[in-house]
C-alpha cells in the first residue's frame, strides 16, 4: 500500500447552520497527521467518511490499490472490511465485559488469543486483564481502548481527541507510547487534536480545517509558526499569565505540567495575550516566543 487518496464532499450542519466538508488529500503510507480546527469544523467526520461510518454526498476512497468508496460506481466498502482501527474520545469499550473481552471483541480471527495477549503486554495490562471497564482509570481506559483498535490489525489508526480526558502527565505518557505503537505497527495514523504540544510530539504533518475546509497542510512549523526560526523549537506552551511592570514583563508559559516565565520589555509583552498558545525557541542565551498561526480564533 503505497497512499491513500481521500476525495469527498458531505454536508454537515452546525450551530451556525448548513457547510460542506470538502477533502481532497493524499496520504503516504506509514505518515501521522494530525487533524486540528475548533469544534464543529469537520475534523471528526472525516475520520468518520474513511473508516465507513458514515456515507458521503459524492466522493472517492482509495486505499493502495484497493478502492473503499465510489460514488459514482456505487462502491461502498462496510467498516469491518477496510482494516482500520478507531479510538473514539470516549473509549466506547463494553462496560459489561473485562479488558481482555473488550480487547478480544475486534479480534479478526476469535482463535488469535495470542495476539490480543501480545497486546495487553505491550499496553501494560497485564494485572487488568480481568478487570471491569469500570473499574478502570482513564489511563487504563484509554490503554484498552487502543489494544482494542489494534487488535484488528489495522492499516489506518484513527484517533478521535483520544487524551482530552487525562491529566497531562498520564496523557504524555500515552503519547509516548503512541509514537512507539505507530512505529512498531508500521501505521498510518490520523489524529484530531486541539493540544498543540500533542500535535508537535506526534505528527510528521498536520491539517489545519476550517467551516469544512482544510486552509493548512504541511509539518508542524510551516502550518503553525507565523516566520521562519533560526533558532531549534523546544517546547509549546500556552500563556497563562503576564504581569507587566514599570520597564519590563513576566510572561508565564504552561508547558506540559512546569511554568516557565521570560522577561521581556513593556512593548515586546504587550504584542502577547493570556491564551493564547506559543513556540518557545532558543536564541544564543535569550529564549524567545512566537506566536502559532491560526490558532487562536480556532480553539
Amino acid at each position: 500500500m503505497s497512499d491513500i487518496h481521500l476525495r469527498f464532499s458531505k454536508t454537515l450542519l452546525s450551530n451556525k447552520g448548513k457547510f460542506c466538508l470538502e477533502v481532497d488529500k493524499h496520504i503516504t503510507f506509514g505518515e501521522f497527521v494530525a487533524i486540528f480546527g475548533k469544534s464543529g469544523a469537520g475534523k471528526t467526520s472525516i475520520l468518520r467518511i474513511l473508516s465507513g461510518l458514515d456515507d458521503v454526498d459524492s466522493g472517492y476512497i482509495r486505499v493502495g490499490n484497493e478502492v473503499w468508496l465510489d460514488s459514482q460506481k456505487g462502491i461502498f466498502l462496510p467498516p469491518q472490511k477496510r482494516h482500520i482501527g478507531f479510538v473514539f474520545q470516549n473509549y466506547a469499550l463494553f462496560p459489561h465485559l473485562s479488558v481482555y473481552q473488550n480487547i478480544c471483541f475486534g479480534l479478526q480471527n476469535k482463535r488469535d488469543e495470542g495476539f490480543a495477549n501480545e497486546l495487553i503486554e505491550l499496553m501494560d495490562l497485564h494485572s487488568l486483564k480481568k478487570a471491569r471497564i469500570s473499574q478502570l482509570s482513564g489511563g487504563q481506559s484509554q490503554r484498552v481502548a487502543l489494544a482494542r483498535a489494534l487488535s484488528q490489525r489495522p492499516q489506518i489508526l484513527l484517533l478521535d481527541e483520544p487524551f482530552s480526558a487525562l491529566d497531562v502527565g498520564m496523557a504524555r505518557t500515552l503519547q509516548n507510547e503512541l509514537k512507539k505503537i505507530h512505529q512498531h505497527f508500521k501505521l498510518t495514523t490520523l489524529l484530531v487534536s486541539h493540544n498543540l504540544g500533542e500535535i508537535f510530539s506526534l505528527a510528521s504533518r498536520s491539517f489545519i480545517v476550517e467551516s469544512g475546509r482544510i486552509l493548512s497542510d504541511g509539518n508542524n512549523q510551516e502550518v503553525f509558526v507565523q516566520e521562519r526560526l533560526s533558532a531549534k523549537i523546544t517546547l509549546i506552551g500556552e500563556i497563562i499569565a503576564i504581569d507587566m511592570q514599570e520597564l519590563f514583563c513576566i510572561i508565564s508559559v504552561l508547558c506540559n505540567a512546569e511554568v516557565l516565565q521570560i522577561v521581556y520589555d513593556v512593548e515586546q509583552g504587550a504584542e502577547f495575550s493570556i491564551g493564547e498558545q506559543v513556540v518557545i525557541a532558543q536564541k544564543a542565551f535569550s529564549p524567545m516566543l512566537y506566536k502559532l498561526n491560526n490558532t487562536k480564533h480556532l480553539v
